[in-house]
């Protein structure tokens, strides 16, 4: 998809001699552009999840919350948690587990005492400003079976402190989409192209009836970028015109 979004933004930029855009400004904005409409994809959700409850929202084929989730899911990742110290465990990134997390959905807790293991429960969430309450109350404290997790920059704590090794936590996380890069290779007139046999490449992630988005969102940073406001105005007017229609 990556090459038919570049050609697509190549042709209309050229249509009126707008300007040339590189490689390298067309994978920094294919980045910005693909983070913001996957950005889009939860606030999406979350509106129609409001008119399912409204009930202004179809079902099969028009059930629209069901197929965002079904978009949203393609970013979804399940690994252990690596063990720092004691009950504290690394968080998702790409130095522990290969991509950095969008947002925490399960913490799951397991007993490693057995082969297999055991999963004893799923951690809720508490924050720093509750969680010492809860542990020192004898009704609230959190135990094996109905365990928590508080969060502190790039780490994550579980109660009760027996949970305290490796592979006893793994958590279920929605990743951030993989940076676009459009790579290619140089011919003897100097033209770029595309070859994704060139180490680095990475297509776009987001859904491929997604590309009118990606195509109209990167003209609007061309447009920036080349001080062109006819592109922008552009682009951000297919944008509009696209949202009335949806």
């Amino acid at each position: 998809m990556i090459n038919s979004v570049r050609n697509t933004v190549l042709s209309i930029l050229n249509k009126n001699n707008y300007g040339y855009i590189s490689p390298a400004d067309f994978n920094l904005f294919a980045k910005q552009a693909q983070l913001e409409i996957f950005d889009e994809y939860m606030s999406d959700y979350n509106k129609q999840l409001n008119k399912e409850n409204a009930r202004q929202s179809g079902t099969g084929y028009a059930d629209i919350a069901k197929s965002l989730i079904e978009v949203i899911d393609f970013f979804s990742v399940t690994n252990d948690l690596a063990n720092i110290a004691d009950n504290t465990f690394s968080l998702p990134s790409e130095l522990t587990t290969g991509d950095d997390y969008y947002l925490l959905n399960k913490v799951l807790c397991y007993d490693t005492a057995t082969t297999p293991r055991i999963l004893r429960g799923e951690a809720e969430y508490v924050t720093h400003s509750n969680i010492t309450l809860l542990n020192t109350s004898q009704l609230t404290a959190p135990s094996i079976y109905y365990p928590a997790y508080t969060t502190e920059g790039s780490t994550m704590t579980v109660f009760p402190a027996s949970f305290n090794s490796v592979n006893s936590i793994r958590c279920q996380y929605i990743r951030y989409p993989k940076a676009p890069q459009w790579t290619f290779s140089l011919v003897t007139e100097g033209e770029p192209i595309f070859n994704p046999n060139v180490s680095g490449y990475q297509d776009f992630e987001i859904a491929i009836d997604d590309e009118y988005r990606l195509v109209n969102r990167i003209l609007q940073q061309c447009g920036i970028s080349i001080r062109e406001g006819d592109v922008y105005q552009y682009a951000n007017g297919e944008e509009a015109k696209n949202k009335q229609q949806g």
